[in-house]
């Protein structure tokens, strides 16, 4: 069921639907293209400034996905390129102000990109796990810290608002990483973030076709920061990209609802066979998780995890799947499913990061049953 966001009449679905778009017009397009010039017209120098001049400081398209964005995230939203765009833009708000506090089994890229370029300009890099207290010593001098809630791949959760609290009062701000959790499942605006984060090419756009991130600001002066440094950096997203994932933003609040059915029947099944290990989902009422995430979250999304017995067995697993693809996106109308060691992970060689995706549940399930017998042929090896 859709909910409801309070201060609003609409649900998100509807929301998700009509977010964004101009009011009708006679004979104007419901849906309107991409806008893809790179110049404007300027007029003669006595006209004011037009909102567009030139393509890489801003164009209407983005607006508009921005308008839509924005409104879910409760913030002012900048479409960047890419998630590690987007990660990267927040990331540099840190130097050369304070140090930067990271998430030691979050997206390794994150990591990668603080210790190669912001290090050696001086910014102090320190990493802690998504569950650990952020005690006044490690957040000593920090002028940015960096969660992600639910982290990737491990799937802990990291109470927001009071990690918030605690950036706060040490002079930090808190910039909250919502891509596994997407604007309908979770606000960190509202619990006391400065900035979510998302690489929008997972669920959000939801169709594998887009590569789109985004930042959404508390407030205007720090959304003008960002906008600044996109346009310097020229990180900036494609106008068919951008209206790519403006229109599967609209199936959101749909795929989301299957997704969630979907892992909810997969952990389940997982559970209670013996070839699966470590099974974790935040919305499962056993989960660690749990109960920070119910606090704090909205919905429940698509995305477990699970551990199998070694690398070979994942092999099998994959080989025996019909309807689960070999992928290391999440969050799309297909299951997908990656082996997170390959990338450098500090996880098990056996970890298998799963997107539920909007198959119908029963084909899904029997499927992924099937394909854990296979496996199961792997445990002793």
């Amino acid at each position: 069921m859709s909910l409801v966001e309070p201060g609003t009449s609409d649900g998100d679905g509807t929301r998700c639907v009509h977010g964004g778009f101009p009011g009708p017009a006679l004979g104007a397009p419901v849906h309107p293209g991409p806008v893809l010039s790179s110049t404007f017209h300027l007029g003669v120098p006595a006209d004011p400034p037009p909102a567009d001049f030139y393509g890489r400081a801003d164009n209407p398209t983005w607006r508009a996905l921005e308008d839509a964005i924005g409104a879910l995230d409760g913030g002012e939203c900048v479409v960047f390129a890419s998630g590690m765009a987007a990660v990267g833009a927040v990331l540099r708000l840190a130097a050369p102000d304070g140090a930067l506090v990271l998430p030691s089994d979050g997206y390794y890229l994150a990591r990668s990109l603080a210790h190669a370029e912001l290090a050696p300009l001086g910014v102090e890099v320190r990493e802690v796990p998504t569950t650990a207290l952020l005690t006044a010593d490690v957040l000593a001098g920090a002028a940015l810290v960096l969660l992600e809630t639910p982290s990737n791949p491990g799937l802990e959760v990291a109470d927001v608002a009071a990690a918030a609290a605690a950036a706060h009062a040490a002079g930090a701000l808190l910039a909250v990483d919502n891509t596994t959790a997407t604007p309908l499942g979770q606000r960190p605006l509202a619990l006391g973030a400065d900035l979510a984060v998302a690489s929008d090419t997972k669920a959000l756009a939801g169709h594998g076709d887009v590569v789109l991130g985004h930042v959404s600001a508390a407030g205007p002066a720090l959304a003008a920061r960002l906008r600044e440094a996109r346009s310097r950096g020229g990180a900036v997203p494609g106008p068919m990209e951008t209206w790519l994932a403006h229109r599967g933003l609209g199936t959101l609040d749909l795929r989301l609802t299957r997704q969630a059915e979907n892992a909810s029947a997969l952990v389940e099944a997982l559970l209670a066979h013996p070839a699966a290990t470590d099974v974790r989902w935040p919305g499962h009422p056993a989960d660690p998780a749990h109960p920070v995430a119910a606090k704090q979250m909205r919905r429940w999304n698509g995305v477990l995890r699970f551990t199998l017995a070694s690398e070979a067995a994942v092999g099998a697993f994959l080989a025996a799947s019909r309807l689960v693809d070999s992928a290391t996106s999440f969050g799309g109308l297909r299951t997908s499913a990656d082996r997170r060691a390959r990338w450098g992970d500090a996880v098990a060689p056996g970890l298998v990061r799963l997107s539920a995706g909007c198959e119908d549940t029963a084909d899904l399930v029997a499927d992924v049953v099937a394909a854990l017998d296979a496996a199961l042929a792997f445990t002793d090896r």
